[in-house]
């Protein structure tokens, strides 16, 4: 058994689909791995977080309460428990092995698979299972990337607004080999975008800042951007429709994600007259692609 075996906790509980971004954004707060089943028959989706220590059950709950207050549901019941020895990391690494997104490949440094041919390696590390590529929104966002690259899309200078690990940004970077600016409101997230965009070899590329939305003096001298990325959730979309047009080229194009099918309409409302060209649906989750112009090429999907 190696050094990393030690005992865990597991926090488990249900809740409904709709609720699930607002869940899923307080637990990865908590700094550990998600593991999100599938929907029942009565819409309930099962989460389990992993944790290297005992979670205080009054911040747990209170971080729930906040989250079902603000998906509109009753806070949800939850358990924990304590977990045998085990080689976490191990473990880890068999959660999050390779991926292929688009035209990614995201690997972790303990995957020995060489990338295949023609693929663009992203090495995201499994310390940070949020936006290793993994979920549905990240992945949608990847591969909506990759269709605009491959309709030639023009980008010569992209935002990346909320870049978690940095996995939009260093992947814009390799396709377009263009400056991006990067802004996270968290410090964690910025210091790992940042050490990401150096292992990926395009930290020449990338500015990154803490933030809280468009803010920051180095965004407004950054604008107007060819792209905008934003993998958050519904609400921050809409609430921040206003600057994401405030800073996008006339003839610029937008990739949102974070959001269920369901609220694509909503989200696509709030954007007017920005024009979704295109969606990516993967499972419950839906990545859009919006332009100024609704006549503008449309990556092919």
């Amino acid at each position: 058994m190696s050094d990393h075996s030690a005992p865990a906790w597991r926090v488990g509980l249900k809740v409904p689909v709709a609720a699930m971004p607002a869940v899923e954004a307080a637990l990865e707060t908590l700094g550990g791995a998600l593991a999100v089943g599938g929907a029942d028959d009565h819409g309930m989706v099962p989460i389990e977080v992993y944790l290297a220590a005992p979670p205080r059950r009054a911040h747990l709950s209170a971080l729930l309460a906040a989250a079902a207050l603000a998906a509109g549901i009753e806070a949800p019941e939850f358990t924990i428990e304590r977990l045998p020895a085990l080689d976490w990391v191990a473990e880890s690494h068999r959660a999050l092995p390779a991926l292929h997104a688009g035209p990614f490949f995201v690997h972790g440094a303990h995957v020995d698979e060489p990338p295949p041919p023609g693929a663009i390696p992203l090495r995201i590390e499994a310390s940070a299972a949020f936006g290793t590529g993994h979920h549905e929104s990240t992945r949608g966002c990847l591969m909506a990337l990759g269709d605009l690259a491959a309709a030639r899309r023009p980008v010569r200078r992209a935002l990346d607004m909320g870049c978690g690990t940095g996995i939009l940004a260093i992947a814009i970077a390799k396709l377009w080999r263009c400056p991006v600016v990067a802004v996270d409101s968290d410090a964690d997230a910025v210091r790992l975008s940042a050490e990401n965009a150096r292992l990926n070899d395009v930290a020449e590329y990338l500015d990154v800042v803490q933030a809280d939305g468009y803010g920051h003096r180095t965004v407004a001298t950054g604008a107007p951007y060819d792209l905008i990325v934003a993998n958050i959730l519904a609400e921050p979309l809409c609430a921040l429709a206003p600057d994401l047009r405030r800073h996008l080229a006339p003839d610029g194009v937008a990739v949102l994600s974070g959001l269920l099918t369901d609220q694509a309409m909503q989200v696509s409302a709030c954007q007017a007259p920005l024009k979704t060209v295109a969606r990516v649906p993967l499972g419950d989750w839906v990545t859009l692609v919006l332009a100024a112009d609704a006549h503008a090429p449309a990556p092919g999907r």
